[in-house]
Protein backbone atom coordinates (compact mmCIF):
# COMPACT_ATOMS: atom_id res chain seq x y z
CA UNK A 1 0.00 0.00 0.00
CA UNK A 2 1.05 3.58 -0.62
CA UNK A 3 2.77 4.45 2.70
CA UNK A 4 1.24 7.93 2.73
CA UNK A 5 -2.26 6.45 2.40
CA UNK A 6 -1.38 3.81 4.99
CA UNK A 7 -0.31 6.51 7.46
CA UNK A 8 -3.43 8.54 6.66
CA UNK A 9 -5.63 5.50 7.29
CA UNK A 10 -3.99 4.69 10.60
CA UNK A 11 -4.10 8.36 11.56
CA UNK A 12 -7.84 8.37 10.89
CA UNK A 13 -8.43 5.26 13.02
CA UNK A 14 -6.26 6.50 15.84
CA UNK A 15 -8.16 9.73 15.46
CA UNK A 16 -11.23 7.89 16.75
CA UNK A 17 -9.29 7.24 19.91
CA UNK A 18 -7.89 10.75 20.03
CA UNK A 19 -10.31 13.12 18.35
CA UNK A 20 -13.52 11.60 19.68
CA UNK A 21 -12.33 11.56 23.32
CA UNK A 22 -10.83 15.02 22.98
CA UNK A 23 -13.99 16.32 21.38
CA UNK A 24 -16.02 14.80 24.20
CA UNK A 25 -13.72 16.52 26.67
CA UNK A 26 -13.94 19.65 24.55
CA UNK A 27 -17.70 19.65 25.13
CA UNK A 28 -16.92 20.24 28.78
CA UNK A 29 -15.29 23.59 27.99
CA UNK A 30 -18.61 25.37 27.36
CA UNK A 31 -19.85 23.79 30.58
CA UNK A 32 -16.88 24.89 32.67
CA UNK A 33 -16.71 28.39 31.20
CA UNK A 34 -20.39 29.00 31.85
CA UNK A 35 -21.05 27.27 35.17
CA UNK A 36 -17.73 27.89 36.89
CA UNK A 37 -16.47 31.28 37.93
CA UNK A 38 -13.53 32.54 35.89
CA UNK A 39 -11.22 32.09 38.87
CA UNK A 40 -12.51 28.54 39.40
CA UNK A 41 -11.68 27.70 35.81
CA UNK A 42 -8.29 29.26 36.50
CA UNK A 43 -7.74 26.63 39.21
CA UNK A 44 -8.66 23.87 36.74
CA UNK A 45 -6.30 25.33 34.15
CA UNK A 46 -3.40 25.51 36.59
CA UNK A 47 -3.76 22.06 38.14
CA UNK A 48 -4.18 20.35 34.79
CA UNK A 49 -0.96 22.05 33.72
CA UNK A 50 0.74 20.31 36.65
CA UNK A 51 -0.93 17.02 35.69
CA UNK A 52 0.39 17.30 32.12
CA UNK A 53 3.90 18.13 33.32
CA UNK A 54 4.22 15.31 35.85
CA UNK A 55 2.62 12.80 33.49
CA UNK A 56 5.49 13.35 31.06
CA UNK A 57 7.96 13.12 33.93
CA UNK A 58 6.54 9.75 35.01
CA UNK A 59 6.63 8.41 31.45
CA UNK A 60 10.35 9.36 31.13
CA UNK A 61 10.40 8.70 27.39
CA UNK A 62 9.28 5.06 27.71
CA UNK A 63 6.75 5.20 24.87
CA UNK A 64 9.29 6.03 22.17
CA UNK A 65 11.88 3.80 23.87
CA UNK A 66 9.45 0.88 23.78
CA UNK A 67 8.86 1.31 20.03
CA UNK A 68 12.58 1.56 19.33
CA UNK A 69 13.58 -1.53 21.33
CA UNK A 70 10.59 -3.59 20.23
CA UNK A 71 11.69 -3.10 16.61
CA UNK A 72 15.39 -3.40 17.37
CA UNK A 73 15.51 -6.40 19.73
CA UNK A 74 12.63 -8.34 18.14
CA UNK A 75 11.36 -9.31 21.61
CA UNK A 76 8.32 -7.06 22.08
CA UNK A 77 6.89 -9.00 25.04
CA UNK A 78 10.14 -8.73 26.96
CA UNK A 79 10.46 -5.03 26.14
CA UNK A 80 6.84 -4.37 27.10
CA UNK A 81 7.18 -6.28 30.39
CA UNK A 82 10.26 -4.29 31.32
CA UNK A 83 8.56 -0.99 30.46
CA UNK A 84 5.38 -1.92 32.31
CA UNK A 85 7.08 -2.93 35.57
CA UNK A 86 9.28 0.15 35.49
CA UNK A 87 6.37 2.54 34.95
CA UNK A 88 4.23 0.83 37.59
CA UNK A 89 7.00 1.10 40.19
CA UNK A 90 7.73 4.76 39.62
CA UNK A 91 4.04 5.71 39.41
CA UNK A 92 3.20 3.99 42.70
CA UNK A 93 6.19 5.65 44.36
CA UNK A 94 5.12 9.06 43.06
CA UNK A 95 1.59 8.76 44.47
CA UNK A 96 2.96 7.57 47.82
CA UNK A 97 5.40 10.50 48.11
CA UNK A 98 2.68 13.05 47.31
CA UNK A 99 0.43 11.59 50.01
CA UNK A 100 3.26 11.57 52.58
CA UNK A 101 4.33 15.16 51.85
CA UNK A 102 0.91 16.58 51.02
CA UNK A 103 1.05 19.47 53.50
CA UNK A 104 4.26 21.12 52.24
CA UNK A 105 3.25 20.42 48.63
CA UNK A 106 -0.16 22.06 49.13
CA UNK A 107 1.45 25.08 50.83
CA UNK A 108 3.97 25.45 48.01
CA UNK A 109 1.23 25.37 45.37
CA UNK A 110 -0.88 27.80 47.45
CA UNK A 111 -3.74 25.34 47.91
CA UNK A 112 -3.50 24.65 51.66
CA UNK A 113 -7.28 24.33 51.95
CA UNK A 114 -7.58 21.93 49.02
CA UNK A 115 -5.07 19.16 49.64
CA UNK A 116 -7.61 16.76 48.22
CA UNK A 117 -7.28 18.39 44.79
CA UNK A 118 -3.56 17.60 44.80
CA UNK A 119 -3.97 14.00 45.95
CA UNK A 120 -6.60 13.41 43.27
CA UNK A 121 -4.32 14.95 40.66
CA UNK A 122 -1.39 12.74 41.76
CA UNK A 123 -3.54 9.61 41.50
CA UNK A 124 -4.67 10.62 38.01
CA UNK A 125 -1.06 11.13 36.92
CA UNK A 126 0.15 7.78 38.24
CA UNK A 127 -2.73 5.76 36.81
CA UNK A 128 -2.58 7.45 33.42
CA UNK A 129 1.17 6.83 33.17
CA UNK A 130 0.61 3.12 33.89
CA UNK A 131 -2.09 2.84 31.23
CA UNK A 132 -0.17 4.92 28.68
CA UNK A 133 2.48 2.24 28.21
CA UNK A 134 -0.31 -0.30 27.67
CA UNK A 135 -1.82 1.93 25.00
CA UNK A 136 1.63 2.09 23.39
CA UNK A 137 1.63 -1.72 23.25
CA UNK A 138 -1.70 -1.65 21.43
CA UNK A 139 -0.22 0.77 18.93
CA UNK A 140 2.76 -1.52 18.40
CA UNK A 141 0.45 -4.47 17.80
CA UNK A 142 -1.44 -2.31 15.29
CA UNK A 143 -4.72 -2.60 17.20
CA UNK A 144 -6.13 0.90 16.64
CA UNK A 145 -9.75 -0.24 17.02
CA UNK A 146 -9.22 -1.58 20.54
CA UNK A 147 -7.07 1.44 21.32
CA UNK A 148 -9.83 3.78 20.20
CA UNK A 149 -12.60 1.82 21.93
CA UNK A 150 -10.93 1.94 25.36
CA UNK A 151 -10.07 5.61 24.94
CA UNK A 152 -13.62 6.54 23.95
CA UNK A 153 -15.23 4.58 26.82
CA UNK A 154 -12.82 6.09 29.34
CA UNK A 155 -13.47 9.64 28.26
CA UNK A 156 -17.22 9.01 27.98
CA UNK A 157 -17.26 8.03 31.65
CA UNK A 158 -15.36 11.21 32.51
CA UNK A 159 -17.74 13.39 30.52
CA UNK A 160 -20.84 11.67 31.93
CA UNK A 161 -19.66 12.18 35.51
CA UNK A 162 -18.84 15.82 34.79
CA UNK A 163 -22.28 16.37 33.34
CA UNK A 164 -23.81 14.75 36.41
CA UNK A 165 -21.87 16.71 39.03
CA UNK A 166 -21.35 20.07 37.28
CA UNK A 167 -24.62 20.39 35.34
CA UNK A 168 -27.31 17.97 36.50
CA UNK A 169 -26.70 18.26 40.25
CA UNK A 170 -26.35 22.03 39.98
CA UNK A 171 -29.76 22.32 38.30
CA UNK A 172 -31.42 19.89 40.74
CA UNK A 173 -29.86 21.64 43.76
CA UNK A 174 -31.26 25.01 42.71
CA UNK A 175 -34.77 23.57 42.30
CA UNK A 176 -34.90 20.81 44.91
CA UNK A 177 -31.97 20.81 47.37
CA UNK A 178 -33.41 17.79 49.22
CA UNK A 179 -33.49 15.54 46.15
CA UNK A 180 -32.05 12.00 46.65
CA UNK A 181 -29.98 12.60 43.49
CA UNK A 182 -27.81 14.94 45.56
CA UNK A 183 -26.69 12.42 48.16
CA UNK A 184 -23.07 12.68 46.95
CA UNK A 185 -23.22 16.33 45.97
CA UNK A 186 -21.68 19.37 47.67
CA UNK A 187 -22.39 22.64 45.81
CA UNK A 188 -19.14 24.12 47.15
CA UNK A 189 -17.02 21.33 45.64
CA UNK A 190 -17.52 21.90 41.91
CA UNK A 191 -13.82 22.06 41.04
CA UNK A 192 -13.13 18.93 43.09
CA UNK A 193 -15.74 16.94 41.16
CA UNK A 194 -13.79 17.58 37.95
CA UNK A 195 -10.82 15.68 39.38
CA UNK A 196 -13.01 13.00 40.98
CA UNK A 197 -14.62 12.34 37.59
CA UNK A 198 -11.22 12.10 35.90
CA UNK A 199 -9.90 9.68 38.52
CA UNK A 200 -12.90 7.34 38.19
CA UNK A 201 -12.50 7.38 34.39
CA UNK A 202 -8.79 6.52 34.73
CA UNK A 203 -9.70 3.55 36.94
CA UNK A 204 -12.16 2.38 34.27
CA UNK A 205 -9.31 2.49 31.76
CA UNK A 206 -7.17 0.22 33.94
CA UNK A 207 -10.07 -2.24 34.31
CA UNK A 208 -10.61 -2.43 30.53
CA UNK A 209 -6.92 -3.06 29.86
CA UNK A 210 -6.49 -5.77 32.51
CA UNK A 211 -7.32 -8.68 30.13
CA UNK A 212 -4.32 -7.64 28.05
CA UNK A 213 -2.05 -8.16 31.07
CA UNK A 214 -3.60 -11.50 32.07
CA UNK A 215 -2.55 -13.01 28.74
CA UNK A 216 0.99 -11.70 29.03
CA UNK A 217 3.91 -13.49 30.62
CA UNK A 218 5.84 -10.79 32.45
CA UNK A 219 9.53 -11.07 31.59
CA UNK A 220 11.16 -7.88 32.88
CA UNK A 221 14.89 -7.60 32.44
CA UNK A 222 17.13 -5.38 34.55
CA UNK A 223 19.83 -5.52 31.87
CA UNK A 224 17.38 -4.45 29.19
CA UNK A 225 15.97 -1.74 31.46
CA UNK A 226 19.43 -0.18 31.82
CA UNK A 227 19.77 0.01 28.04
CA UNK A 228 16.28 1.44 27.69
CA UNK A 229 16.86 4.07 30.35
CA UNK A 230 20.10 5.18 28.67
CA UNK A 231 18.19 5.60 25.41
CA UNK A 232 15.25 7.24 27.19
CA UNK A 233 17.22 9.78 29.24
CA UNK A 234 17.57 12.30 26.39
CA UNK A 235 13.90 11.66 25.54
CA UNK A 236 12.99 12.41 29.15
CA UNK A 237 14.78 15.72 28.83
CA UNK A 238 12.94 16.29 25.57
CA UNK A 239 9.62 15.41 27.15
CA UNK A 240 10.07 17.48 30.29
CA UNK A 241 11.42 20.42 28.32
CA UNK A 242 8.56 20.06 25.87
CA UNK A 243 6.06 20.08 28.68
CA UNK A 244 7.75 23.14 30.16
CA UNK A 245 7.17 24.77 26.79
CA UNK A 246 3.56 23.64 26.85
CA UNK A 247 2.40 24.37 30.41
CA UNK A 248 4.98 26.41 32.34
CA UNK A 249 3.18 29.63 31.38
CA UNK A 250 0.05 28.41 33.18
CA UNK A 251 2.09 27.32 36.19
CA UNK A 252 4.05 30.55 36.69
CA UNK A 253 1.32 32.88 35.41
CA UNK A 254 0.03 33.79 38.86
CA UNK A 255 3.52 34.83 39.92
CA UNK A 256 4.08 37.12 36.91
CA UNK A 257 0.73 38.51 35.73
CA UNK A 258 0.23 42.27 36.06
CA UNK A 259 -2.47 43.41 38.48
CA UNK A 260 -4.24 46.77 37.93
CA UNK A 261 -4.19 49.27 40.76
CA UNK A 262 -7.15 49.05 43.09
CA UNK A 263 -7.73 45.30 42.80
CA UNK A 264 -8.55 44.04 46.28
CA UNK A 265 -8.40 40.26 45.82
CA UNK A 266 -5.20 39.81 43.82
CA UNK A 267 -5.22 36.02 43.79
CA UNK A 268 -8.81 35.88 42.55
CA UNK A 269 -8.07 38.42 39.80
CA UNK A 270 -5.01 36.51 38.57
CA UNK A 271 -6.84 33.18 38.57
CA UNK A 272 -9.63 34.88 36.63
CA UNK A 273 -7.13 36.05 33.99
CA UNK A 274 -5.65 32.55 33.91
CA UNK A 275 -9.16 31.20 33.34
CA UNK A 276 -9.56 33.47 30.31
CA UNK A 277 -6.20 32.35 28.96
CA UNK A 278 -7.01 28.67 29.49
CA UNK A 279 -10.43 28.98 27.83
CA UNK A 280 -9.08 30.69 24.71
CA UNK A 281 -6.16 28.27 24.55
CA UNK A 282 -8.80 25.54 24.18
CA UNK A 283 -10.05 27.17 20.96
CA UNK A 284 -6.87 25.92 19.31
CA UNK A 285 -7.94 22.37 20.16
CA UNK A 286 -8.46 21.30 16.51
CA UNK A 287 -4.77 21.86 15.80
CA UNK A 288 -3.83 20.05 19.00
CA UNK A 289 -6.08 17.13 18.10
CA UNK A 290 -4.63 16.85 14.62
CA UNK A 291 -1.07 16.85 15.96
CA UNK A 292 -1.90 14.29 18.65
CA UNK A 293 -3.61 11.81 16.33
CA UNK A 294 -0.80 12.24 13.81
CA UNK A 295 1.85 11.49 16.46
CA UNK A 296 0.09 8.31 17.57
CA UNK A 297 0.19 6.94 14.04
CA UNK A 298 3.43 8.53 12.83
CA UNK A 299 5.91 7.43 15.49
CA UNK A 300 5.67 3.65 14.87
CA UNK A 301 5.19 4.40 11.15
CA UNK A 302 8.45 6.35 10.92
CA UNK A 303 10.45 3.56 12.59
CA UNK A 304 8.90 0.87 10.40
CA UNK A 305 9.33 2.95 7.22
CA UNK A 306 13.06 3.41 7.91
CA UNK A 307 13.68 -0.03 6.39
CA UNK A 308 12.37 1.05 2.98
CA UNK A 309 14.62 2.37 0.24
CA UNK A 310 12.36 5.38 -0.37
CA UNK A 311 12.01 6.29 3.32
CA UNK A 312 13.34 9.84 3.05
CA UNK A 313 11.02 10.74 0.20
CA UNK A 314 8.08 9.38 2.19
CA UNK A 315 9.11 11.53 5.18
CA UNK A 316 9.26 14.56 2.89
CA UNK A 317 5.78 13.87 1.50
CA UNK A 318 4.39 13.37 5.00
CA UNK A 319 5.74 16.77 6.03
CA UNK A 320 4.15 18.52 3.05
CA UNK A 321 0.71 17.07 3.63
CA UNK A 322 0.97 17.65 7.36
CA UNK A 323 1.59 21.36 6.73
CA UNK A 324 -1.30 21.53 4.27
CA UNK A 325 -3.78 20.08 6.78
CA UNK A 326 -2.33 22.25 9.53
CA UNK A 327 -2.89 25.36 7.45
CA UNK A 328 -6.45 24.27 6.71
CA UNK A 329 -7.10 24.07 10.44
CA UNK A 330 -5.47 27.46 11.03
CA UNK A 331 -7.65 29.11 8.41
CA UNK A 332 -10.77 27.20 9.41
CA UNK A 333 -10.59 28.39 13.02
CA UNK A 334 -9.38 31.96 12.43
CA UNK A 335 -11.72 32.75 9.53
CA UNK A 336 -14.71 31.38 11.42
CA UNK A 337 -13.73 32.54 14.89
CA UNK A 338 -17.17 34.16 15.29
CA UNK A 339 -18.58 30.63 15.28
CA UNK A 340 -15.88 28.88 17.29
CA UNK A 341 -15.98 31.48 20.07
CA UNK A 342 -19.35 30.14 21.25
CA UNK A 343 -17.59 27.08 22.60
CA UNK A 344 -16.47 29.20 25.54
CA UNK A 345 -18.48 31.46 27.79
CA UNK A 346 -19.01 35.08 26.62
CA UNK A 347 -17.07 36.48 29.57
CA UNK A 348 -13.95 34.77 28.18
CA UNK A 349 -14.18 36.38 24.73
CA UNK A 350 -11.88 39.19 25.80
CA UNK A 351 -9.00 36.81 25.08
CA UNK A 352 -9.89 35.84 21.49
CA UNK A 353 -6.94 37.77 20.08
CA UNK A 354 -4.53 35.04 21.25
CA UNK A 355 -6.22 32.26 19.27
CA UNK A 356 -4.35 32.80 15.94
CA UNK A 357 -1.06 33.00 17.87
CA UNK A 358 -1.70 29.72 19.67
CA UNK A 359 -2.79 27.99 16.46
CA UNK A 360 0.35 29.08 14.66
CA UNK A 361 2.53 28.05 17.60
CA UNK A 362 0.96 24.58 17.61
CA UNK A 363 1.50 24.27 13.87
CA UNK A 364 5.20 24.98 14.37
CA UNK A 365 5.22 22.35 17.12
CA UNK A 366 3.68 19.81 14.76
CA UNK A 367 6.32 20.56 12.13
CA UNK A 368 8.99 20.06 14.79
CA UNK A 369 7.53 16.62 15.56
CA UNK A 370 7.86 15.77 11.87
CA UNK A 371 11.43 17.01 11.79
CA UNK A 372 12.35 15.01 14.90
CA UNK A 373 12.52 11.84 12.81
CA UNK A 374 16.19 12.58 12.03
CA UNK A 375 17.50 12.28 15.59
CA UNK A 376 15.22 9.39 16.54
CA UNK A 377 16.22 7.19 13.61
CA UNK A 378 19.92 7.93 13.99
CA UNK A 379 19.84 7.41 17.79
CA UNK A 380 21.07 10.99 18.22
CA UNK A 381 18.38 11.73 20.79
CA UNK A 382 20.80 13.97 22.66
CA UNK A 383 20.21 16.60 19.96
CA UNK A 384 16.48 16.40 20.58
CA UNK A 385 17.20 17.03 24.24
CA UNK A 386 19.38 20.04 23.43
CA UNK A 387 16.70 21.54 21.17
CA UNK A 388 14.01 21.00 23.79
CA UNK A 389 16.17 22.60 26.50
CA UNK A 390 16.81 25.60 24.25
CA UNK A 391 13.05 25.83 23.74
CA UNK A 392 12.47 25.75 27.49
CA UNK A 393 14.96 28.54 28.04
CA UNK A 394 13.24 30.61 25.35
CA UNK A 395 9.79 29.88 26.83
CA UNK A 396 10.76 30.83 30.37
CA UNK A 397 12.67 33.91 29.22
CA UNK A 398 9.82 35.19 27.04
CA UNK A 399 7.30 34.58 29.81
CA UNK A 400 9.45 36.46 32.31
CA UNK A 401 9.76 39.37 29.88
CA UNK A 402 6.29 39.47 28.31
CA UNK A 403 3.75 38.24 30.87
CA UNK A 404 4.38 41.12 33.35
CA UNK A 405 3.69 43.57 30.49
CA UNK A 406 1.07 41.85 28.35
CA UNK A 407 -0.51 39.22 30.65
CA UNK A 408 -1.77 36.15 28.74
CA UNK A 409 -0.96 37.75 25.37
CA UNK A 410 2.68 37.62 26.41
CA UNK A 411 2.28 33.97 27.41
CA UNK A 412 0.90 33.06 23.98
CA UNK A 413 3.77 34.91 22.28
CA UNK A 414 6.13 32.87 24.43
CA UNK A 415 4.69 29.70 22.87
CA UNK A 416 5.08 31.10 19.38
CA UNK A 417 8.70 32.16 19.86
CA UNK A 418 9.66 28.86 21.46
CA UNK A 419 8.22 26.55 18.80
CA UNK A 420 9.44 28.71 15.93
CA UNK A 421 12.99 28.52 17.28
CA UNK A 422 12.81 24.76 17.88
CA UNK A 423 11.49 24.17 14.37
CA UNK A 424 14.28 26.18 12.74
CA UNK A 425 17.07 24.63 14.82
CA UNK A 426 15.83 21.07 14.22
CA UNK A 427 15.58 21.65 10.48
CA UNK A 428 19.15 22.85 10.07
CA UNK A 429 20.66 20.17 12.32
CA UNK A 430 18.61 17.55 10.50
CA UNK A 431 20.07 18.67 7.17
CA UNK A 432 23.54 17.92 8.54
CA UNK A 433 22.94 14.49 10.09
CA UNK A 434 19.97 13.02 8.20
CA UNK A 435 19.06 15.19 5.18
CA UNK A 436 15.49 14.77 3.94
CA UNK A 437 14.36 16.35 0.64
CA UNK A 438 11.49 18.42 2.02
CA UNK A 439 9.52 20.31 -0.64
CA UNK A 440 10.25 23.74 0.86
CA UNK A 441 8.99 25.59 -2.21
CA UNK A 442 5.46 24.25 -1.85
CA UNK A 443 5.48 24.39 1.94
CA UNK A 444 6.45 28.07 1.93
CA UNK A 445 4.07 28.87 -0.92
CA UNK A 446 1.07 27.31 0.80
CA UNK A 447 2.03 28.96 4.09
CA UNK A 448 2.31 32.41 2.54
CA UNK A 449 -1.01 31.89 0.78
CA UNK A 450 -2.76 30.90 4.03
CA UNK A 451 -1.31 33.78 6.04
CA UNK A 452 -2.06 36.19 3.21
CA UNK A 453 -5.71 35.14 3.19
CA UNK A 454 -5.84 35.47 6.98
CA UNK A 455 -4.42 39.01 6.85
CA UNK A 456 -6.76 39.89 3.99
CA UNK A 457 -9.72 38.82 6.11
CA UNK A 458 -8.59 40.93 9.05
CA UNK A 459 -7.88 44.04 6.98
CA UNK A 460 -10.68 44.02 4.43
CA UNK A 461 -13.65 42.33 6.11
CA UNK A 462 -15.22 44.41 8.85
CA UNK A 463 -16.57 42.55 11.92
CA UNK A 464 -19.91 44.33 11.37
CA UNK A 465 -20.19 43.24 7.75
CA UNK A 466 -23.38 41.11 7.40
CA UNK A 467 -21.81 38.61 5.01
CA UNK A 468 -18.53 38.22 6.89
CA UNK A 469 -18.82 34.44 7.27
CA UNK A 470 -19.65 34.00 3.57
CA UNK A 471 -16.68 36.12 2.52
CA UNK A 472 -14.35 34.24 4.84
CA UNK A 473 -15.79 31.01 3.49
CA UNK A 474 -14.81 32.19 0.02
CA UNK A 475 -11.24 32.77 1.18
CA UNK A 476 -11.15 29.28 2.69
CA UNK A 477 -12.41 27.75 -0.57
CA UNK A 478 -9.77 29.67 -2.52
CA UNK A 479 -7.04 28.09 -0.40
CA UNK A 480 -8.47 24.58 -0.78
CA UNK A 481 -8.92 25.05 -4.53
CA UNK A 482 -5.35 26.19 -5.11
CA UNK A 483 -3.92 23.35 -3.01
CA UNK A 484 -6.11 20.78 -4.74
CA UNK A 485 -4.99 22.04 -8.15
CA UNK A 486 -1.32 21.46 -7.34
CA UNK A 487 -1.83 18.26 -5.32
CA UNK A 488 -4.20 16.24 -7.48
CA UNK A 489 -2.07 13.12 -7.28
CA UNK A 490 -0.11 11.71 -4.35
CA UNK A 491 3.14 10.45 -5.81
CA UNK A 492 5.94 8.60 -4.14
CA UNK A 493 8.86 6.41 -5.10
CA UNK A 494 7.87 2.77 -4.97
CA UNK A 495 10.27 0.41 -3.23
CA UNK A 496 12.40 -1.58 -5.65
Amino acid sequence: MNPIKQLAGQTAIYGLGTIVPRLLNYLLVPLYTRLLLREEYGVVTELYAYIAFFFVLLMYGMETTFFRFAEKDKEPNKVFSTSLVSIFTTSALFILLVVIFISPVADFLKYPEHKDYIILAAAIIGIDAFTAIQFAYLRYLKMPIKFSFVKIITVSVNVALNLYFILFCDVVYKNNPDSPWLILYNPEYKVGYIFVSNLIASLVSIFMLLPQLFHLKLRPSIKLLRKMLIYALPLLIVGVSGMINEVVDKIIFKYLAPVPAGVEDVNRYILSELGVYGANFKLAVLMTLFIQMFRYAAEPFFFAQAKEINAKQVYADVMKYFVIFGLLIFLGVTLFIDVFKYFIGPEHWVGLRIVPIVLLANLFLGIFYNLSVWYKLTDLTKFGAIIAVIGSIITITLNLLLVPKFSYLGASLGHLGCYLAMMIISYFWGRKYFPIPYDLRKIFSYSLLAFGLFVMSKLLISPEYPFKILLNGGLFIIFMGIVYYFEKKITYIKPS
